[in-house]
């Protein structure tokens, strides 16, 4: 937040005393606490956020919700939309003042028209905005720069069948060619069962373009006609679980009574859509969930939001709405005989923090997650007094014709970590580069090289 000076250098020492106590409440207290947040006047919405099913169904509200009690609005409704799949949150205080909160959870596609049309302050997305969409709105300052893009949560796109399917794993290839329609039995899957039946979300949906682009487009196919579609995720996984032929695509939270697969990307292990995998963004389909808003955007319920949802209570709403939350944690790795020689030490004798650090295509500059995660990993470090010499930072990345320098690329990476928890006195232990080991991704297109380049860090 940025503070004007006093009007002349010519003011009493009281007025300039009083100015810097302003400042300092401002910048030590978030200034929702500081300021009350305007009601609504009348049936007028304060907030109206459009844009992704799968963060509207549940997680939204929920945050909503969260936001309206944080700011005294102890007596919190929800009411059906106007359509389906639209929600109306309503907040009332002790003395009356009431807050409305429109919700509206039509398709990623549609949080960015919202936001061009001004018929939305927030943009729900369950992808990153396309390049299209930052032109549209370009007039409106970057949607790509960290005060309008904010990763919110993680997510698994999860590959669903019915509990009664005795297949367990899949790669992304096969997922390709059998949403293609190329793949037509279970029996050329190595199961049984006959006809394969697809379900998809519609074409409006960001869990839609996440499968797209990780799935089809990535292996040059495209969506087979007389795919069953729907708009719900959850009225999805409900028809899968009762179709012993079907297979679809979920989020996370959608998973419900339907089995998830393991899921394999190019030289990767088969991994299953866990908490942990998803959490670094190692699980092939893995996603991230954002909220964005223009930058200058003058709703303050919008920027109140926004630092709700990634505060602590935020945080832990996302995680119990069934997603991953941003929260560092440790885990314990099991070692593996595949694993390097030092990542196998790493494994047995240290354990691995919940955040990967990567960075924006082409560029050794953190991403706007990455940036974030400074912080989040500082508190943590402060928290459980491991400044001094009790973290490692392994950096990895994609191949090269050279070795060497891929082990080198890889371990700039982890020194560019360092440089920005150095700047608060965090002392590592060892700073490494693994070169192209353990791929979480396929390295035979970009955004798998791109996921590929990251920097893990682990702790003793």
């Amino acid at each position: 937040m940025q503070y004007k000076s006093s009007p002349s250098d010519a003011q009493p020492w009281p007025v300039t005393i009083a100015w810097l106590t302003i400042a300092f409440i401002c910048y030590a207290f978030p200034w929702s606490a500081f300021a009350a947040l305007p009601s609504s006047q009348g049936d007028a919405p304060v907030l109206r956020i459009q844009g992704s099913n799968t963060i509207g169904a549940h997680l939204l509200p929920e945050l909503v919700k969260g936001l309206l009690v944080s700011e005294g609005y102890s007596n919190v409704s929800v009411q059906p939309g106007q359509a389906e799949n639209e929600q109306r949150i309503i907040g009332r205080t002790g003395d009356g003042k009431e807050a409305i909160v429109d919700l509206a959870a039509h398709g990623s596609s549609t949080g960015f028209v919202a936001l061009k049309g001004n018929t939305a302050e927030l943009a729900a997305a369950s992808r990153p905005i396309k390049d299209a969409e930052v032109a549209g709105l370009s007039a409106s300052g970057n949607l790509r720069s960290a005060k309008a893009e904010q990763v919110i949560g993680i997510d698994g796109l999860a590959i669903i069948v019915s509990p009664a399917n005795a297949l367990d794993e899949l790669t992304t290839d096969d997922l390709a060619r059998v949403f293609s329609g190329e793949v037509k039995t279970w029996e050329e899957l190595g199961g049984r069962g006959g006809a394969i039946h697809l379900y998809a979300r519609d074409d409006n949906s960001g869990t839609f373009d996440t499968f797209k682009e990780l799935v089809l487009a990535s292996h040059g196919k495209a969506l087979a006609s007389g795919v069953q579609r729907f708009e719900s995720s959850d009225q999805l996984s409900t028809e899968v679980s009762k179709d012993p032929q079907g297979i679809g695509f979920v989020g996370l939270s959608s998973i419900q009574k339907s089995k998830a697969l393991r899921i394999a990307d190019g030289d990767s292990q088969a991994m299953p859509p866990s908490t942990t995998l998803i959490a670094t963004e190692d699980y092939p389909l893995s996603r991230r969930l954002f909220l964005y808003m223009k930058p200058e955007e003058p709703n303050r319920w919008a920027r109140a939001l926004l630092q709700f949802a990634q505060g602590d209570k935020g945080q832990a709403l996302v995680s119990a709405s069934g997603f991953v939350g941003q929260r560092v944690q440790a885990v314990k790795m099991a070692p593996r005989a595949s694993m390097p020689e030092g990542y196998q030490a790493l494994a047995r004798d240290a354990e691995r923090l919940s955040v990967n650090f990567r960075f924006r295509e082409g560029s050794a500059t953190l991403d706007n997650k990455a940036q974030r995660d400074i912080d989040r990993l500082l508190a943590y470090l402060q928290q459980n007094g491991k400044m001094n010499k009790q973290a490692v930072l392994v950096g990895f990345g994609d191949p090269k014709q050279d070795p060497a320098r891929a082990e080198l690329l890889s371990k700039l990476r982890a020194m560019a970590v360092r440089r920005e928890l150095a700047k608060d006195g965090v002392m590592f232990r060892e700073i490494s580069g693994m070169g192209d080991a353990l791929p979480v991704a396929a390295n035979s297109d970009n955004d798998g090289r791109v996921k590929n380049r990251r920097v893990e860090v682990w702790v003793y």
